[in-house]
């Protein structure tokens, strides 16, 4: 089944109305037709609002609403990525994956070892053509929400937005060398510590990883740093491994 995001105002006590680009890719891309069955979401409550396909006009695309399905897709727990900036276009899978994993927001992060430097022109063509990547990947895995993509935030920064949630976590390569430092039982440990209704910080470094000044600078506001196992991952894959991870924990 087909999956769309309408906005809130779209979305009648009977009826859903579907406008802008959706109604091109459903009437010339899919193909669909009066009669046919799609799910909807406004991306903020969460819900999956089925209907029906009723008319299909020019400009919109008319349905008949004939069920809400209360549980929905989230998961339990916000998660939050704070991904320093890959090189190319790593960014573009981590986000299409993370969003497919059920996080919530995910946050670009500058750190000292980001090759990557955009200004604000290339960052704001960046963001926007990242936010597409992450509406399509939440109509693919029929998320209730699309999640946002920020705007690029210094480490500074991002440590400060992540200060007031429940569980931060920091994945280093080095974790065993750190002053009480607990391996992979410790980190086990942590993440049995989530639970629904909470919120949580992943921040991922970029290729070259964290200077010991920004993990240094986390431990001392509180963060956590775990081990994702003794082989090295890459930037990609660190975020999706602990994303699983805490899947696994929240989800019944």
């Amino acid at each position: 089944m087909y999956h769309f995001f309408v906005e809130p105002s779209q979305i009648g006590e009977k009826d859903i109305v579907i406008t802008g680009a959706d109604v091109n890719h459903i009437k010339n891309v899919i193909r669909l037709k009066p009669g046919d069955e799609i799910s909807v979401s406004n991306g903020i409550d969460g819900r999956d609002y089925r209907c029906g396909i009723v008319a299909i006009t020019e400009n919109e695309v008319q349905c008949e609403l004939r069920f809400i399905k209360e549980d929905g897709v989230e998961l339990p727990a916000k998660v939050y990525l704070f991904q320093g900036l890959p090189k190319g276009d790593k960014m573009e899978l981590i986000i299409q994956k993370m969003v497919e994993l059920g996080v919530y927001e995910i946050i670009p992060v500058a750190m000292q070892r980001c090759v990557v430097k955009l200004d604000d022109k290339k960052a704001k063509a960046k963001i926007a053509r990242w936010q597409g990547i992450a509406e399509a990947a939440a109509k693919q895995s029929k998320r209730g929400i699309v999640p946002q993509i920020h705007a690029v935030m210094s480490y500074k920064e991002a440590l400060a937005y992540a200060a007031d949630m429940d569980c931060r976590l920091v994945p280093y390569e080095m974790e065993e060398s750190l002053d009480g430092a607990s391996g992979m039982a410790g980190t086990k440990k942590l993440i049995e510590t989530i639970k629904p209704g909470q919120s949580v910080a992943i921040f991922i470094g970029p290729e070259g990883g964290f200077e010991d000044s920004e993990i240094q600078n986390a431990i001392s506001q509180g963060m956590k740093p775990i081990t994702l196992g003794k082989r090295i991952l890459r930037t990609e894959t660190a975020g999706m491994t602990a994303m699983a991870w805490i899947m696994y924990q929240l989800e019944e």
